[in-house]
C-alpha cells in the first residue's frame, strides 16, 4: 500500500488541478498536486514538500478534508487529501504537463485519476465542509 498526500489547492472559488505528463503512469489524467509520503515524513510534511517540487510553492496545509483506498491494477494507494491555501508563490508547472485553476461544478469535465473520483463526486456537488 502506497500512502499519498495531495492539495485540494483554493483560491477564492476555484481549485488547482494537474495534468500528469507523458512518459509517467496514468498520463494525461487529472489530479490534486501531491506524492509519496517518505519514510519519516509526516503527511503534512510530504504535502509541503510536494508542492514546493512540483509547483515551486509555499503551502499552508489545513484540515485532511477526504481519505480513499484504491487498487489499481500493479499497486494499492491509501491517498489523503487536505484543504491548502498558496502562502508563498505563483504555480508553475514543473513536473506535470499542464496546470488549471477551475470551479468545482466543472470538474467532472477533466479526466481525473481513479483514485480521485469519489472526492471529484464530492466536490462538485458542492458539499458544504470540503
Amino acid at each position: 500500500m502506497i500512502k499519498v498526500v495531495a492539495a485540494v489547492i483554493r483560491r477564492g472559488q476555484k481549485i488547482l488541478i494537474c495534468r500528469r505528463p507523458e512518459g509517467k503512469n496514468l498520463a494525461g489524467y487529472w489530479e490534486f498536486a501531491g506524492g509519496k509520503v517518505e519514510e519519516g515524513e509526516s503527511k503534512r510534511q510530504a504535502l509541503v514538500r510536494e508542492c514546493r517540487e512540483e509547483l515551486g510553492i509555499t503551502l499552508s496545509v489545513g484540515a485532511e478534508i477526504f481519505r480513499a483506498v484504491h487498487d489499481y491494477p500493479q499497486y494499492s494507494v491509501d491517498i489523503s487529501f487536505f484543504d491548502c491555501t498558496i502562502c508563498e508563490g505563483q504555480p508553475v508547472a514543473k513536473e506535470h504537463s499542464r496546470i488549471e485553476w477551475v470551479g468545482a461544478d466543472e470538474l467532472k469535465d477533466y479526466q481525473f485519476c481513479p483514485a480521485d473520483g469519489d472526492l471529484i463526486e464530492i466536490l462538485s456537488r458542492g458539499q458544504s465542509g470540503i
